[in-house]
């Protein structure tokens, strides 16, 4: 999840200052970021000040939040961009934030699930790179020869090296490590694993939820998942929590599935898994990525689905700068569509990443505005599975997840 930086003074970068759109500003773990941003304006909308959210009152009937301690095991410590080792914000304190916010609904730790679903959405080779790369790369002495206590590629099989040849898989781990991960900033560790694994678990419990009648159910996953591809990790995930969801809801009867994302990041990882399939819905409304958006390559308007699964892929672009309203329509829109695609269930990848102060993205969105987002979802009236994606600025993070359920449940 890498960033612009046109703007920026080198030794800014090198520094730490102004990542969180404060230049000047003292470098602080919690508010600035190396992963998507360009150099941003301090300002939001007018009026706004996004450490002063309040947590609203929950509905009258609060929707049931799903979770598991195990998710603050995967601990990233840093992130290598543009080579230079950085602060990371997708912090394990991200889970005690929005907890604390949440506490007037029922909590449900999450139930172990099987590998069924998870080997339909990921390949077994990624599936046994992340359960095993961090002890391997201990064992191999990587932390001793090169002083790097987590896993981290520096080599890509990018078309441009194979040069349509047949390769030999590489034995080296750091080697291997690139045919999975496409990026230098998702970090592998202890715990890594059992983080993304117990996050899988607690999307499946959501599930389990509202196959057993609830109207919807909020599952917090972390570390977030929507940019994992069937074969591939990045951009913080590791797992793609929201889509297995989706292919739990399938399993338990239902013949269509819209998955809408509200990440400020387009979620290039839930579309390359539906991508040919017409029964699973994928719209998204995002940072414009042609404006140098992570993840650059996906996420643009014309980007609509193939084979079967043609139109069954929505892209909404948004400039840098858009507010509740542009934004709320973006998401009201994606609703009528997935209405109108016949949806019988919804999977709302809920990052909450688009707020006016988060580090990691140009959007200025209110928690009114994600209020009125959950309003607009929770309108279609279908069995909603919410699964926590991106949000990284600690002091408002669970009054903004608070307030999308609030809108969900009360619409």
């Amino acid at each position: 999840m890498d960033r612009r930086v046109a703007e920026a003074d080198p030794g800014d970068v090198e520094h730490g200052v102004g990542r969180a759109g404060r230049q000047g500003a003292d470098p602080d773990p919690q508010v600035t970021s190396a992963r998507h941003a360009r150099i941003l304006p301090d300002a939001g909308p007018p009026g706004w000040d996004a450490r002063a959210v309040p947590n609203p009152a929950p509905p009258a009937d609060p929707i049931p939040v799903v979770w598991s301690p195990a998710t603050r095991l995967h601990v990233p410590r840093h992130e290598v961009w543009l080579g230079v080792p950085t602060p990371g914000t997708e912090v394990p304190e991200r889970v005690d934030e929005i907890l604390g916010a949440l506490g007037d609904h029922d909590l449900h730790e999450a139930v172990a699930h099987g590998d069924e679903l998870l080997r339909v959405v990921h390949h077994p080779g990624l599936l046994e790179f992340l359960e095993t790369a961090a002890a391997a790369w201990a064992r191999e002495g990587y932390e001793e020869v090169v002083g790097q206590d987590r896993v981290v590629p520096y080599f890509f099989e990018t078309p441009a090296l194979v040069a349509g040849m047949e390769p030999t898989p590489p034995a080296a781990l750091h080697a291997r490590t690139g045919q999975y991960c496409y990026d230098t900033m998702t970090l592998v560790g202890p715990g890594t694993w059992e983080a993304a694994r117990a996050a899988v678990d607690a999307a499946l419990t959501a599930v389990d939820l509202v196959v057993g009648g609830q109207r919807a159910a909020y599952a917090l996953c972390r570390p977030p998942g929507h940019h994992v591809t069937p074969l591939g990790y990045g951009g913080s995930c590791y797992l793609n929590n929201a889509a297995v969801a989706a292919e739990a809801l399938r399993a338990a009867g239902h013949e269509r599935v819209a998955v809408i994302d509200v990440d400020a990041h387009h979620g290039n990882g839930t579309q390359a898994v539906f991508w040919e399939r017409p029964d699973v819905l994928y719209g998204s409304l995002h940072v414009d990525p042609a404006a140098g958006w992570f993840p650059h390559l996906f996420g643009h308007a014309s980007e609509t689905g193939a084979g079967a699964g043609a139109g069954a892929t929505r892209n909404r672009p948004l400039p840098e700068g858009t507010g509740d309203g542009p934004w709320v329509e973006a998401v009201a829109d994606l609703a009528d569509w997935a209405a109108a695609g016949g949806a019988t269930a919804l999977v709302v990848s809920l990052g909450v990443d688009a707020a006016a102060d988060d580090p990691e993205s140009p959007l200025r969105v209110t928690a009114d505005g994600y209020e009125r987002a959950g309003r607009a979802l929770g309108g279609l009236g279908l069995p909603s599975v919410m699964v926590q994606e991106g949000g990284y600025h600690l002091p408002t993070l669970g009054g903004l997840v608070a307030a999308y359920l609030r809108g969900h449940g009360d619409a």
